[in-house]
């Protein structure tokens, strides 16, 4: 008897995402440099919005935790994807592969949280600039962060707490990099379709009414300016682009895999690579490259180090 719940499977097998050596490495290769570019642009924009003091408005608060969110979610499944491509047997302990779930539940829950808390930003700050400061103000930042923890947590455990108690007695093959609850409810000894349907149809349609949400609002907000403006929504769409290409990268994978009706384990596995490694290393790119504080942060920045070498 192996795991918390009295069941006969004490890890699983993960398959990856292949089995060629040639494959491997490149593999290998690729996601280490994604990762350590992860880190290091993530980190980057953290610090930056840390350490400038003209950045700590409402908009690069939500930022920085974004970035760290970022950091976060790609800490749960790359690193060890990495270590499995140089494995030839690749294991998770049961208890291992609880909490990979349990922590990929929930930084990707506070990740919803956080864009819904920006779209607000972004709302408040095109549509009612006079009033930005009083609406955003800090204790309504500080309380989108902490709301976005704690009812992510209580939802993570609350799905966690009926998967815990399922027995497993084999097999313990799970055909992708990463453990998650429908993958698991299927190795179930027992019938765990209700289960599965309930746990994915519920992960979906959150995320699916968050995805629309977050659509609806940024809509709202090119009308209003379209209207205040006679049809003029270049700026604003400049505005909001990055926004909604994030949007759109982080939503996509979770609604295919949790709302289609053919589920495919190899494709689906792929589709999550974009949230794992790909939308974490294009969130700093894409909130950078056209905002003109960060890039004025960034040579101010590298002018205080300069005058502290040289002077």
């Amino acid at each position: 008897m192996g795991g918390p719940n009295d069941s006969v499977i004490s890890e699983f097998v993960l398959l990856g995402l292949s089995s060629a050596r040639e494959t491997k490495v490149f593999l290998t290769l690729t996601f280490s440099l994604l990762y350590f570019g992860i880190i290091l642009g993530n980190l980057f924009v953290l610090f930056l919005v840390i350490l400038d003091s003209h950045l700590h408005s409402p908009m690069y608060f939500l930022l920085a935790n974004l970035s760290l969110i970022d950091v976060g979610l790609s800490s749960t499944t790359v690193p060890k994807m990495i270590t499995d491509f140089l494995n030839e047997y690749k294991v998770i302990s049961f208890q291992g592969c609880m909490i990979q779930i349990c922590f990929i539940h929930i930084i990707g829950g506070v990740e919803m949280v956080l864009l819904i808390a920006m779209a607000i930003d972004r709302y408040t700050a095109i549509c009612k600039p006079l009033h930005y400061l009083n609406i955003m103000n800090p204790k309504i930042c500080i309380s989108f962060v902490v709301s976005g923890w704690v009812t992510r947590v209580i939802h993570a455990m609350f799905q966690f707490g009926f998967v815990i108690k399922l027995p497993f007695c084999g097999p313990n093959k799970i055909d992708s990099f990463f453990c998650d609850f429908p993958r698991i409810i299927k190795l179930a000894c027992t019938d765990g379709d209700k289960l599965e349907f309930i746990i994915a149809a519920n992960s979906g349609f959150i995320s699916m009414g968050t995805f629309f949400l977050l659509v609806f609002s940024y809509a709202f907000i090119l009308v209003t300016v379209w209207k205040r403006s006679s049809g003029d929504l270049s700026k604003a769409f400049v505005t909001l682009s990055s926004h909604i290409t994030v949007v759109i990268l982080t939503f996509t994978p979770c609604m295919f895999v949790y709302l289609w009706p053919f589920p495919t384990s190899s494709l689906d596995k792929y589709l999550f690579i974009v949230d794992f490694a790909i939308t974490p290393i294009l969130n700093p790119i894409i909130y950078t490259l056209r905002n003109k504080d960060i890039k004025i942060a960034i040579k101010r920045l590298s002018k205080q180090q300069y005058y502290l070498r040289f002077c």
